[in-house]
């Protein structure tokens, strides 16, 4: 509709109205409209804010409350000559102002979505998002533990349980041997890692599931090269999670040929956790059978999905 309405003028304000009860952050909802629509000039995003007490918030094609809000766009965007809407108030504010109203698709067929459905059921209408929106609203799930414990089996069955995305470990690719390995090693898996993870954040499922991240790859930098690695903001913002799975090394060791010993890589495990806890980073550990670990851990993945729509969402 951006695009539609900045053809047919010279200068296009967009107005994002925020009321004082919604749950989205003005500033969200204006750098999701900045971030899709940069590569367009003449375009000057604003935010109006305001009570709910005194206008009303409602999308209801109704005469009284397209003459409120047509006086306050009139104080608001003086001189004016143009409106575009997709609904059908939008010819009653437009004769409140005194001007043209350009209507964009009102049968919803060029694009079949709306905000409603997309609250309702977010992985139904998840491919009609843009990518800054999609960067907010997925769902992340990272996978923690030592060597052996079976995070990328679990990652892959989670995956299939949500029809999601998984992160397979970057570091398995760039390190094929737990025993051989350097510190720009490490450096190299951080970057390559969180570029997996933005990648699959754009993917096809609002549910991103992580074998590993960045705390483990720090972790690995002080046991091993008794090194703090320095690592940019924008890797832990990409590895930031919404829930962090520890899995406890409770399972049969399994030594493949590449992987430490298990002394080692039990020593490894109370490494983690001391990182963990020195990035304050909350997580729920999963123990018992591999069947146990399944079924909890998609509990706690669908109970997480759940607290992230109400945060945006409400009830």
């Amino acid at each position: 509709m951006i695009r539609f309405a900045r053809g047919a003028c010279d200068q296009l304000t967009v107005l994002v109205c925020c009321g004082n009860t919604e749950l989205i952050a003005p500033e969200t909802r204006k750098n999701w409209i900045s971030d899709t629509v940069q590569d367009l000039t003449g375009v000057d995003i604003r935010i109006y804010a305001y009570d709910e007490a005194q206008l009303p918030n409602t999308s209801v094609s109704s005469e009284a409350v397209s003459a409120a809000w047509a006086e306050v766009f009139m104080q608001l965007l003086p001189g004016v000559e143009l409106l575009v809407t997709s609904e059908p108030y939008g010819e009653y504010v437009a004769a409140f102002m005194g001007i043209r109203h350009l209507p964009f698709n009102p049968a919803r067929n060029q694009v079949p979505v709306a905000a409603s459905l997309i609250r309702q059921d977010l992985a139904a209408y998840w491919s009609y998002l843009p990518p800054a929106v999609k960067k907010n609203l997925a769902l992340k799930v990272v996978l923690l533990g030592t060597e052996s414990t079976g995070k990328s089996t679990l990652t892959a069955q989670l995956a299939a349980h949500f029809h999601g995305t998984a992160v397979q470990e970057a570091a398995r690719d760039i390190i094929p041997d737990s025993n051989a390995f350097t510190l720009q090693d490490l450096y190299t898996v951080a970057r390559a890692h969180a570029a997996r993870i933005d990648a699959a954040v754009q993917g096809d499922s609002p549910y991103v599931f992580i074998d590993t991240d960045i705390h483990i790859t720090f972790s690995y930098g002080l046991q091993f090269f008794d090194t703090r690695m320095q690592v940019e903001d924008a890797i832990f913002a990409s590895n930031r999670a919404d829930l962090y799975l520890y899995l406890n090394n409770d399972v049969p060791w399994h030594q493949d040929g590449t992987r430490l010993e298990q002394a080692e890589r039990d020593a490894l495990d109370l490494a983690h956790r001391r990182t963990l806890a020195g990035f304050n980073i909350f997580y729920r550990e999963i123990k018992g059978s591999w069947q146990e670990r399944l079924h909890v851990s998609a509990a706690l993945v669908a109970e997480a999905f759940c607290r992230k729509q109400r945060t945006f969402f409400g009830e």
